[in-house]
């Protein structure tokens, strides 16, 4: 697997669909360097199947929301995975991630070591059934930091294409994510965001209380 490092201002010189990957393409939002080299290193050796990490310093502190939409828009690939710099490799999972899909599903949550697969924190999609969901977007836009991992999940399980599988191991190596609060913006958006099914988009009364 290679690694490819670039800024968020280089992003904006790229023509739509300019980055083509064969496999999957992994992006990564950055603003520590060090970390993201290492866990981007790990991931490469570790993945056992094809493809390419795109490690994006987020100079202008855009987030890791619209650094992931934006390298959505400008990349061409079967796959499309995001994740974040503080990510801890398992042996092969990408590979057992990729097994998991299959054919039959589209959309997959790694083992974080704190969702259990209930969020995709850490996600993997198959890029025809991401293009569905949002056009060019990979994320629903107007979420800042948090709860549009949440939102893709939901859509995910509505349509019977999300899978897990606890070997494919992504972990969130975040010393102080417990106690930090989401955000608060984020939050009532996808509670409003939620009354009306996301977009009549997600219908069972079961998966629109899941998720608070």
């Amino acid at each position: 697997m290679k690694i490819q490092y670039l800024s968020s201002s280089e992003i904006d010189g790229l023509e739509d669909r300019a980055l083509v990957v064969e496999g999957v393409l992994v992006v990564m939002p950055f603003v520590h360097t060090d970390h993201a080299q290492r866990a981007a290193t790990l991931m490469a050796q570790r993945a056992g199947a094809p493809g390419s990490i795109y490690c994006v310093l987020d100079e202008k502190q855009e987030g890791f929301i619209a650094i992931v939409n934006r390298i959505f828009t400008k990349s061409q690939s079967a796959y499309f995975a995001y994740v974040a710099q503080d990510a801890f490799a398992g042996r092969d999972w990408l590979k057992l991630g990729l097994a998991c899909l299959g054919q039959s599903k589209h959309f997959l949550g790694f083992n974080d070591g704190k969702w259990a697969g209930a969020i995709a924190g850490f996600g993997l999609a198959r890029r025809s059934w991401a293009e569905k969901n949002y056009a060019t977007q990979f994320f629903f836009p107007k979420y800042s930091r948090h709860y549009a991992d949440a939102e893709l999940t939901l859509l995910a399980l509505q349509e019977q294409v999300y899978a897990y599988d606890p070997a494919s191991l992504l972990i969130e190596v975040d010393w102080a994510k417990d106690g930090a609060a989401v955000d608060a913006q984020d939050r009532a958006l996808f509670l409003k965001r939620k009354q009306n099914g996301f977009d009549a988009k997600v219908t069972s009364p079961q998966l629109l209380d899941l998720i608070s």
